[in-house]
């Protein structure tokens, strides 16, 4: 049998991440979110249930203020956060989900948890367990990183 060549691997991690990212926005899409973009997902992550400025939500996804300022920008438009002002420093504005971003961040995780039990019955519980396993072994434990905007810029 011949080895499978090294650069198969990431691409294949990529296409399986990928693919769960589009299902999920098409289910996104079709239970009240249509607009939320991949983009959005990890800005909304960068953001977390107490909120942050732009400069953190720039450092946390690896782009610029900037940057990081106008994806807020959109994702206030769509009304899935909001600027309100800092409650421990006035000179400072606090960008927050409001409820209806909280309600696709709710739906992906339920969306993702329906994506895992597909790849369960099509790969096999023990299967999948064991690829979850091994990604364990070999990722750093670093957390889950939202910098993919800033990564791949």
């Amino acid at each position: 049998m011949a080895e499978t060549p090294g650069f198969e691997l990431p691409l294949l991690l990529f296409a399986g991440f990928r693919a769960l990212i589009d299902q999920l926005h098409a289910e996104l899409a079709e239970r009240g979110h249509p607009d939320v973009r991949p983009a959005h997902g990890f800005a909304m992550q960068a953001i977390g249930v107490r909120g942050a400025t732009a400069s953190e939500i720039g450092r946390r996804l690896g782009v610029s203020k900037q940057a990081a300022g106008k994806t807020v920008g959109r994702l206030a438009e769509l009304g899935y956060v909001e600027r309100v002002d800092d409650p421990l420093d006035a000179r400072r504005k606090l960008i927050r989900l409001t409820p209806h971003g909280i309600d696709s961040l709710t739906t992906s995780a339920a969306i993702f948890d329906r994506l895992r039990q597909r790849w369960s019955e099509t790969l096999g519980a023990d299967r999948l367990e064991q690829l979850e396993s091994s990604l364990r072994t070999v990722v750093p434990d670093a957390g889950f990183p939202v910098d993919v905007p800033g990564w791949f810029g």
